[in-house]
């Protein structure tokens, strides 16, 4: 167990004015943001990332959802990192999703969001690494 994860707030969140609401959310959910940044992913960046889906038939869609708009990626900590922020998350289809969290309030449908956050501690330190060096996040 870990006391790391990673989240991007997507696209659809921050088009919808939604970034400080999710902070605030995920700050008064016991998170503290270690690093965080503002960007819009480049194609390639966004293939990189979501490599493990290439040979998925909703990779290519993905890949362009996520270079529609900017994100913001960030690094949180916090005791039981991983499986706390998936419980503030929520289900990623947001009518599944537990009313009061993130992807319940701010999400639009199970492909547009709202949110990522890490589903290990593997990938937490895999997925901070890719957007973030050491010296940033600490």
């Amino acid at each position: 167990m870990s006391n790391i994860t990673f989240t991007m707030i997507k696209p659809d969140a921050v088009a919808n004015g939604h970034t400080g609401k999710v902070i605030n959310d995920i700050i008064e959910g016991g998170f503290s943001i270690k690093a965080m940044k503002y960007l819009h992913l480049s194609k390639e960046k966004a293939e990189a990332f979501y490599g493990i889906h290439r040979e998925r038939p909703f990779f290519n869609d993905l890949v362009s959802f996520m270079t529609s708009g900017p994100i913001v990626a960030a690094v949180l900590t916090k005791e039981n990192a991983v499986a706390d922020f998936r419980t503030l998350i929520g289900a990623t289809n947001p009518a599944d999703a537990a009313e009061g969290t993130i992807r319940a309030k701010y999400a639009v449908s199970i492909d547009a969001n709202a949110i990522h956050g890490s589903d290990s501690d593997e990938n937490a330190a895999g997925e901070a690494s890719f957007f973030f060096s050491a010296f940033e996040m600490f």
